[in-house]
């Protein structure tokens, strides 16, 4: 973590390489934080997810469905043991955008409650949407590479606009 701290900048993507094959992604915000798709953290919530992450460590999060776009200290996010943490801008095929448009994505998007779906709106959907214009999840079985998930666009697009 300290790693990419010292040399990640403003929108990169930040990958969480699990060792069970899949990734949590977030994008970079400066001094130590990244903007990621999280749970949404009331004291109930924060209970429930606790109680979860003991049973299902890997994917409590996403047993709760209900996501909130939250700024944390990369240090303090939550993964298994084993995880790699990594700047992966180049996973997608896209050119980033100019900083000016990631920072009014970000800004727009940050604190929003989303609802959690695997395939049509996830947290590489996000990141991707903050730092290309275009949601893009590369790690879903079966679906092909690189190509934009258009229903994921839109509802990230119809916040920001």
């Amino acid at each position: 973590v300290s790693e990419v701290v010292s040399t990640a900048q403003f929108g990169d993507l930040i990958e969480f390489s699990y060792p069970i094959g899949y990734s949590h992604w977030g994008i970079y915000d400066e001094d130590g934080y990244i903007i990621h798709f999280a749970v949404a953290e009331g004291e109930l919530k924060k209970r429930l997810r606790q109680s979860l992450q003991t049973m299902f460590p890997v994917c409590g999060d996403l047993l709760l469905g209900e996501t909130q776009i939250r700024r944390q200290l990369l240090s303090e996010v939550n993964v298994p043991t084993g995880a790699q943490v990594m700047i992966s801008n180049n996973r997608h095929a896209r050119t980033s955008s100019l900083i000016a448009e990631m920072r009014q994505r970000r800004d727009a998007l940050l604190h929003k409650e989303l609802n959690y779906n695997l395939f049509a709106l996830n947290c590489e959907h996000f990141a991707t949407f903050i730092r290309y214009g275009q949601a893009v999840c590369n790690q879903i079985p079966g679906r092909s590479k690189n190509t934009e998930c258009e229903s994921a666009t839109k509802v990230f697009q119809d916040i920001v606009h």
